[in-house]
């Protein structure tokens, strides 16, 4: 029962960082219908730059939440003109070209900032500094630290301050309606360019604060981790229904859950043929059996085939 309450433990501070990827590429499917495969870099871009600032700063005598701040600062400023960047540069001449184009464009932006960070940063994994005090507590047997306590709330909130934004703002109906017919909000005054321009800088900002909570938790940084990170939140995205919000939310928190579930115990269940370093592999399985049998996702809307 320990292990069990453990293993969800793990999993929803796991499946709040998904989540918080997860909706940079449900904002902008919803509103472009891309697939912005290279946001899991700009997640990686986030923890390089957060561990540069906040090692730096430490090294100058800067207290550790000072420090910790201004690295989040400066990484989300980072990661907004990156996002902003992207978006002005390599997808918005493309906009209105078959599908295709735009999805190849955006393996090439992956490949082009992960190679631009490994030449900054280099091939190293870099250590990244201790964020908060070791402290841990006792849940039914189980054991949850300080650092997952404020990853899973800061993460909370931050998904609720952005479902009030979309949902009772006017910014937030603009993108929405820009996401329901670019043409027609146009005709009602919305700046479809710049909404969209927000979409990816917003995006981008979670990637940002994504990126610092996944190297605080695992306590690294390194120029390749947003790969397999963001397939992961593209996997989640899917499961939610791919284009909804609280899709990509829901996806974030049951993928982090499954995998994590999983990892416990396939030991037991394959009797130690497979071990916990196969965790990656369920996120795979998830996104196979969603686009077979479900492919809208478990909250997105069925779509009614025509004759």
């Amino acid at each position: 029962m320990d292990i069990f309450i453990q293993q969800i433990i793990n999993g929803l501070v796991l499946g709040s960082i998904y989540a918080l990827v997860a909706l940079g590429y449900t904002m902008v499917y919803g509103i472009l219908g891309l697939i912005n495969f290279a946001h899991g870099e700009v997640v990686m871009l986030g923890a390089l730059t957060a561990y540069s600032t906040i090692t730096g700063l430490l090294g100058l005598g800067v207290p550790l939440p000072l420090a910790a701040l201004a690295g989040l600062a400066v990484a989300a400023l980072l990661c907004m003109a990156v996002g902003y960047t992207v978006e002005r540069v390599a997808y918005r001449p493309l906009r209105g070209a078959p599908r295709l184009a735009p999805l190849i464009t955006a393996i090439g932006v992956s490949i082009v900032l992960q190679n631009g960070a490994m030449m900054v940063w280099g091939r190293n994994y870099h250590a990244f500094p201790n964020l908060v005090p070791e402290r841990q507590y006792d849940v039914f047997g189980a054991t949850i630290t300080l650092l997952q306590v404020l990853t899973v709330l800061l993460a909370a909130l931050t998904m609720a301050g952005l479902m009030l934004l979309v949902l009772r703002t006017r910014l937030g109906r603009a993108m929405r309606a820009t996401a329901e017919n670019p043409a027609i909000a146009q005709l009602m005054g919305v700046d479809v360019n710049r909404i969209v321009s927000l979409t990816f800088v917003l995006g981008s900002a979670l990637a940002a604060l994504a990126g610092l909570m996944v190297s605080a938790n695992y306590s690294i940084a390194h120029y390749y981790m947003g790969f397999i990170l963001g397939l992961k939140a593209f996997t989640a995205a899917v499961l939610g229904g791919i284009g909804n919000l609280a899709g990509a939310m829901v996806g974030g928190i049951l993928l982090g859950l499954i995998e994590s579930l999983g990892a416990g115990y396939i030991g037991d269940l394959t009797g130690g043929f497979f071990g916990s370093n196969y965790q990656d592999v369920f996120a795979f399985f998830v996104l196979i059996a969603v686009l077979v049998f479900r492919p809208s996702g478990l909250v997105g809307e069925k779509v009614a085939e025509r004759a």
